[in-house]
């Protein structure tokens, strides 16, 4: 028997698994990381939409009070993150499928690819959120 499995395992030195404080971070991860939490808020503020199809079912008084509370300050600042997280997936989810057929894997593509998921999704939220603005006033 070797000293190391003899050894108490308090007393074993193990490799530990890398985590995020392993690794430097790149544009790749970050972009993947958003993905899944751009994913997330999506489920998340699905619910605004189940809750104010709701209140538009429950009647004008119900409805009124959601909309002053997503007019509110919080509320638009709510609805503007899930109009960029819908955005940014929709983006990035193309960019997947460009993968998918094999374009733009190498890590320069990569990158570029990125970088425009990025930038388009935050032009089409302020193209968003211009025009329905204006709309408003």
């Amino acid at each position: 028997m070797s000293d190391a499995s003899a050894a108490p395992a308090a007393k074993r030195t193990r490799p530990l698994s890398p985590h995020l404080q392993v690794y430097r971070w790149q544009l790749t991860m970050v972009m993947s990381i958003l993905h899944r939490a751009t994913g997330i808020a999506l489920s998340v503020g699905t619910l605004l939409l189940v809750g104010w199809l709701v209140a538009a079912a429950m009647g004008p008084e119900t409805y009124a009070k959601f909309s002053e509370c997503i007019s509110s300050p919080l509320g638009i600042f709510m609805l503007m993150g899930w109009s960029w997280s819908l955005m940014y997936h929709l983006c990035s989810g193309v960019r997947h499928l460009m993968w998918d057929t094999g374009k733009g894997l190498s890590l320069p593509g990569a990158y570029a690819s990125g970088y425009a998921a990025l930038l388009v999704s935050t032009t089409l939220t302020a193209v968003i959120w211009f025009v329905a603005w204006s709309k408003l006033t």
